[in-house]
């Protein structure tokens, strides 16, 4: 018998979070106001990460590995890192990856994408 999987807040093109075999992949988060500073939008991002978290069966301290995506790395990178450092849990940090990206919509400054245990 096959596993079965979950979809949390689906749409003819995406879910925003997949659990299967006690794993979450949460899609992609922005910020919901973009016109917030890195600060804000990274508060609002993590915000959203932990009700996505929370609706799969997770918690932060469950997460195995984040892609941070941002806009300018040189700008922003100290600000975000320092919002990040402060939400994780410092006993509990995942594997992670920070790249810089060119993103549709100009105002987005960074996007997050986490895979967590459930």
């Amino acid at each position: 018998m096959s596993t079965p999987i979950h979809r949390i807040e689906s749409n003819p093109r995406l879910s925003r979070s997949v659990v299967h075999n006690g794993v979450a992949w949460l899609a992609g988060v922005v910020a919901a106001d973009c016109s917030q500073d890195i600060r804000g939008q990274t508060q609002q991002v993590l915000q959203r990460i932990e009700e996505l978290l929370a609706a799969s069966g997770s918690e932060k301290t469950r997460l195995l590995s984040v892609q941070i995506w941002m806009k300018d790395m040189n700008a922003d990178f100290a600000a975000m890192n320092e919002t990040w450092s402060a939400w994780v849990d410092a006993a509990q940090t995942p594997a992670r990856a920070t790249c810089q990206v060119m993103f549709d919509d100009p105002q987005i400054l960074l996007e997050i994408i986490v895979t967590a245990a459930v």
